[in-house]
């Protein structure tokens, strides 16, 4: 839900890669109704400094980013 408008196709699609690279885990429940939970590996830790970064800068640069967008409209 927090993602807006993604479908479930394209979501499940995407964790599926980021399965296949070692990205994510995936937990199946055998229970009704199915559940999956899905949760970062070390390896996908890994990347929070880098994605702590991207996020900085976009707050940093919101404004900045914001005025380059509206001008190309």
């Amino acid at each position: 839900k927090a993602l807006g408008n993604i479908t479930e196709k394209m979501l499940s699609t995407q964790l599926r890669e980021l399965e296949s690279v070692n990205l994510v885990n995936r937990m199946v429940y055998t229970e009704v109704p199915p559940k999956v939970e899905y949760s970062l590996t070390e390896f996908g830790k890994s990347l929070t400094p880098i994605l702590d970064k991207f996020a900085e800068w976009g707050v940093n640069n919101q404004e900045k980013m914001s005025e380059i967008f509206n001008r190309k409209r």
